[in-house]
């Protein structure tokens, strides 16, 4: 006799990027094993393989490589939601008085936070217009991996990979039907001002984002900062 498989619930979101529907799981044991791991173990390439590996394992009728790196910030929060429950306590320590301060997180107060000025669309010149895409999983691990290093080509990989068309009144340029040499070509006869402009793209793009606010022991008003997938393993 075998023992039973346990049918776990399914949830449906709302991915922040388009307004799709995607469904997913629950973590199981296993998976939140493997988040604890992670967590401990503080190494980048394990928990960027933690993540990459719980991801597929939960999200039902979505490619990973398919969401935008907001969307699967999201995710993340709403998996745990349903794998534990909405409330994360955590410590942190207060930066002027180097006390620890007991926080607490409610997971459903957490927003993707949208800028104003945000575009994905770059004004090359009075016949062109580049269009940017959304940096995928791949593209994100990339950035994670190379904070500690500061890799200056990892950022301009990231550029490259998240350019995705040059259009004109007639023609449409896909950049991936380019060689490298080409694409290289290509940014190097651009302007600083458009360089500035894609660089504001990534900096304005939608991101998880939740603030909160404490007094530390002087009794002064503080803030701390929960920011992107950097924050998820607190």
């Amino acid at each position: 006799m075998k023992l039973p498989k346990i049918d776990l619930p399914i949830f449906e979101a709302i991915l922040p990027s388009t307004g799709e529907k995607v469904r997913y799981r629950a973590f199981t044991v296993k998976e939140e094993k493997i988040m604890l791991i992670a967590k401990e173990s503080s190494d980048v390439d394990q928990i960027i393989m933690s993540i990459k590996q719980v991801l597929n394992n939960c999200i039902l009728d979505k490619n990973l490589n398919e969401l935008a790196v907001f969307d699967i910030e999201f995710l993340l929060t709403m998996i745990r939601g349903k794998s534990v429950n909405n409330i994360i306590d955590f410590s942190v320590r207060d930066p002027d008085t180097q006390e620890e301060v007991k926080l607490s997180l409610d997971i459903e107060d957490i927003n993707i936070v949208r800028d104003d000025k945000h575009t994905d669309v770059i004004r090359v010149n009075d016949d062109y217009v580049l269009y940017m895409k959304y940096p995928n999983f791949d593209s994100y691990i990339v950035t994670f991996s190379q904070k500690s290093t500061n890799d200056p080509m990892a950022y301009y990989d990231v550029m490259v990979q998240c350019m995705d068309k040059l259009v004109s009144e007639d023609t449409v340029y896909k950049l991936s039907e380019f060689s490298p040499e080409e694409v290289d070509q290509f940014i190097e006869s651009l302007g600083t001002d458009v360089i500035g402009r894609i660089q504001q793209f990534f900096e304005t793009m939608p991101k998880l984002r939740h603030e909160i606010k404490y007094k530390n022991k002087n009794g002064d008003d503080k803030t701390f900062v929960i920011e992107g997938t950097d924050s998820f393993f607190i």
